[in-house]
């Protein structure tokens, strides 16, 4: 692990933009007593010490970039980096400094380089932006004596044009609310008190969007059961169980158990909208939740260029593994390949640069602590989300090789598909960064992925002409639609 020393601590508070006041934020994951179990409130009287996750700082933006589908951007003057920390995780305490500290954050030091790091290849003429004989371009620079925009601190640093406006316009009205997670986790604390009178050391997480930063208002609940023991537990037999108990409950309806490859049991609260798929022991859930969070919440782009991303995918009809779509795991993956395969990378690979914070096998009750460990990103590229969202839809329209290339987000490239089951004979390949299967195996008919591949075609081209977002998704109605859900 990365010395605790080495960590950024008493940072600024993070007063400007769309995200609420810091404070420190308490995820108890002790399990000494069952009182303590997923305990999302204060520490209090337990047998082992609570953890309490702080929020990586947001880190400062260096150097302005040329951008494919943009003239070179200015700023102005030179700003020190202040923390946020947004609300997405409960139970939080949350404590007002009115003098906080103005001390900038300390640089994590670069990785050594990895010669066997090469961003991905593609066979066709070079995409601007993406040169792939470049070798893992320099992501770090010293924050001291660079040039941010003045207001970094706000989406509005990246809202420079009418595209980015409506992207920004959609991420605040859209995004997961405080009260949205209450909801959820009030939920989550009733079932876990009634499926321990079953499962006395059971516990239950919550996981997927509504922990990792990439929510919506409308984004039903991921949870997954851990019953820790040498008893071996078979998933359907557990989730039967589950679901005769869950009939007997007043405020949960409509229960469905789901025989897939990884077994669901499907639930609403009673009297609402709020849907929840409940898993069993499917830890590889918890893991990719606090690494997907920890890249959500290293740059301030990220999740409103997702949650746009998202809604594209869900207006055209290509957001459903269960249609033999895409994901919503395996759309986020994509993003997070093209941003870390830009010349000038907004991300990097977490996992390759701190294997020990996010190690596939460590301990799951130790999961929440690796990212604390990985000091704040610095990229140097400045690029709008409009501009972001444009290079998005060209890279994967013209750029990547889906017959020829796996993606990699574990290892910020793609890599060249061999001849493994895993790979052979599959229209797309996205590989899961802890399990390393490939997440997109949902599009099996080649009708499927035609028109996954025309979506991503179509959209650029009408997008590069008209630079409008309601040209590709209609956003009012977009935003109606979500505020109504809740």
């Amino acid at each position: 692990m990365f010395p605790r020393s080495a960590l950024p601590r008493d940072l600024s508070a993070f007063r400007h933009g769309p995200y609420p006041p810091p404070g420190p934020q308490t995820y108890n994951y002790n399990h000494g007593s069952r009182a303590a179990v997923n305990n999302f409130h204060g520490p209090g009287p337990q047998r082992l010490p609570s953890y309490e996750w702080k929020e990586r700082p947001l880190p400062s933006a260096p150097h302005p970039v040329h951008h494919p589908y943009a003239p070179n951007m200015t700023n102005s003057r030179k700003r020190q980096n202040s923390e946020y920390s947004p609300n997405v995780v409960k139970r939080q305490r949350i404590e007002s400094h009115p003098h906080p500290s103005l001390a900038s954050p300390l640089p994590r030091t670069p990785p050594p380089r990895r010669p066997d790091r090469a961003v991905a290849g593609s066979s066709r003429p070079p995409f601007v932006g993406h040169n792939h004989s470049f070798p893992s371009p320099p992501a770090l620079i010293h924050p001291q004596g660079v040039d941010v925009p003045e207001n970094f601190n706000s989406l509005q640093a990246y809202a420079r044009d009418k595209l980015s406006c409506q992207m920004v316009e959609m991420f605040e009205a859209c995004q997961q609310q405080a009260s949205d997670l209450d909801r959820k986790e009030l939920c989550r604390t009733r079932l876990q008190d009634d499926i321990q009178g079953q499962y006395p050391v059971a516990r239950l997480y919550l996981t997927g969007s509504s922990m990792n930063g990439l929510g919506c208002r409308s984004s039903d609940a991921d949870m997954c059961l851990i019953i820790k023991g040498n008893k071996k537990h078979d998933p359907i037999s557990v989730l039967s169980v589950l679901q005769r108990l869950f009939k007997s409950l007043p405020y949960v309806e409509r229960t469905q158990l789901i025989r897939a490859k990884v077994p669901i049991l499907r639930f609403r609260e009673r009297g609402s909208d709020l849907e929840f798929d409940l898993n069993f022991n499917n830890t590889v859930g918890i893991r990719n939740t606090f690494l997907l969070r920890s890249y959500a919440f290293a740059d301030l782009r990220i999740r409103p260029l997702i949650l746009v991303v998202k809604k594209w995918a869900q207006h055209n009809h290509i957001n459903d593994a269960s249609k033999g779509t895409l994901s919503s795991y395996t759309l986020v993956l994509l993003v997070l390949h093209y941003l870390q395969t830009l010349n000038v990378p907004v991300l990097p690979s977490l996992q390759m640069d701190y294997p020990d914070s996010f190690f596939p096998l460590m301990d799951i009750d130790m999961v929440p602590e690796g990212p604390k460990h990985v000091p704040p990103y610095i990229s140097s590229n400045q690029s709008s989300l409009g501009e972001l969202l444009l290079g998005f839809l060209g890279y994967y329209a013209t750029v990547f090789s889906w017959d020829r290339k796996v993606i990699s987000v574990r290892e910020a490239k793609a890599f060249p598909k061999n001849n493994s089951p895993t790979w052979r004979n599959k229209f797309i390949c996205v590989e899961e960064p802890f399990e390393r299967n490939n997440v997109a195996r949902a599009v099996h008919e080649k009708i499927k992925f035609d028109a996954i591949k025309a979506e991503f075609a179509v959209s650029y081209r009408i997008l590069e002409d008209v630079q409008d977002l309601n040209s590709i998704l209609p956003v009012r109605e977009v935003i109606n639609k979500e505020s109504s859900r809740r």
